[in-house]
């Protein structure tokens, strides 16, 4: 048991391209093997064809999924 108790909550930073900590979330729970620039690549092709399907900015759409 350590003696200096848990390690502190990291807040989450916006995420670059859209600018939302709900991507950032999104792109988390899509990692695998500490495979982050493929996590993103997989989230913003997928918020891309949401875009090109709907028309709407793909972060609102991700809102109300």
């Amino acid at each position: 048991m350590p003696r200096k108790g848990p390690a502190p909550k990291r807040p989450l930073v916006n995420d670059p391209v859209y600018g939302s900590q709900l991507v950032t979330q999104l792109v988390n729970k899509v990692l695998l093997d500490g495979k982050k620039s493929l996590a993103e690549r997989i989230v913003y092709g997928a918020l891309e064809q949401a875009r090109d399907k709907t028309g709407t900015d793909p972060v609102v759409t991700l809102k109300r999924a």
